[in-house]
């Protein structure tokens, strides 16, 4: 590689970062509320994913289903969402950050989202509280003051979202509205489901269906991209897994592909 191309690496990489890459995932289907029995991941679940920017591999990500853990008196489901960079983008754009999502018990609704951020020379620590009786959202960085956010209605956490499509089984040619906020901003993400079709990733061979956002509602990195393209991947079986993840946007192409899944539930 161009010894100029892995100068540039850091500044692609900071472009996109982490909050890249939960766009890339919360992409999903109707938020009914749904019995405990009906959800099909368990406590001890965890993917793990390899990341690329077009064939170089620049980190890994995990997802995992925490002990569920009791909050403002209402008993949660507690998901964490960990990303790193490896070796070789460290020398460019370090990143090692961590978040945490609480969901209501019938998941229904986020809680509580917190995000201990470290990338490049960004650090930050922010957690956002929903108070649904008070229909806002309260977002706190570090020591600064807060601030707060109208709601209307329930609403979810980036974070929590990749989980919620997993409820219902997913529709071809379906359209799906999804009310997300992330304490900052509230913004209602449409997407558009494909075809199933058969897909193969390092953890194994797949049915699956693609889904895919309109752009249009999305900031960042896909607001600045006006070919930008990006789809996600689900298993078709009753655990409806997101296998792979692809965006074409203007720093480039990104690839999450599953690596590894364990603790997954065996349907009964």
């Amino acid at each position: 590689m161009e010894p100029n191309t892995c100068r540039s690496l850091d500044c692609r990489i900071g472009s996109s970062r982490v909050g890249f890459f939960l766009c890339l995932i919360v992409f999903l289907s109707p938020f009914d509320s749904i019995s405990a029995a009906e959800i099909p991941f368990q406590v001890g679940e965890k993917l793990e994913y390899s990341l690329k920017w077009g064939l170089i591999p620049v980190g890994s990500a995990q997802m995992e289903i925490l002990p569920n853990r009791t909050y403002g008196g209402e008993n949660c489901h507690a998901i964490s969402f960990s990303v790193r960079t490896n070796k070789f983008a460290d020398a460019f754009y370090q990143v090692r950050t961590s978040i945490l999502s609480l969901v209501s018990e019938d998941f229904d609704r986020s809680i509580l989202y917190s995000k201990d951020q470290q990338e490049g020379k960004t650090k930050k620590k922010i957690t956002v509280n929903y108070d649904y009786e008070k229909s806002i959202a309260k977002y706190q960085e570090g020591s600064e003051e807060p601030r707060f956010l109208n709601i209307d209605g329930n609403v979810f956490d980036p974070l929590a979202i990749a989980y919620l499509f997993r409820l219902k089984p997913l529709v071809e040619g379906g359209r799906t509205i999804l009310p997300t906020c992330d304490g900052k901003r509230f913004r209602e993400v449409v997407v558009e489901t494909g075809k199933v079709q058969s897909l193969r990733v390092p953890f194994g061979n797949f049915k699956a269906v693609g889904t895919s956002p309109e752009l249009k509602n999305l900031s960042g990195v896909f607001k600045k991209s006006p070919d930008g393209m990006l789809r996600v991947w689900y298993s078709t079986d009753y655990r409806r897994i997101p296998i792979r993840i692809s965006s074409k946007v203007v720093v480039g192409s990104f690839t999450a592909s599953l690596v590894k899944a364990t603790g997954l539930r065996v349907k009964k």
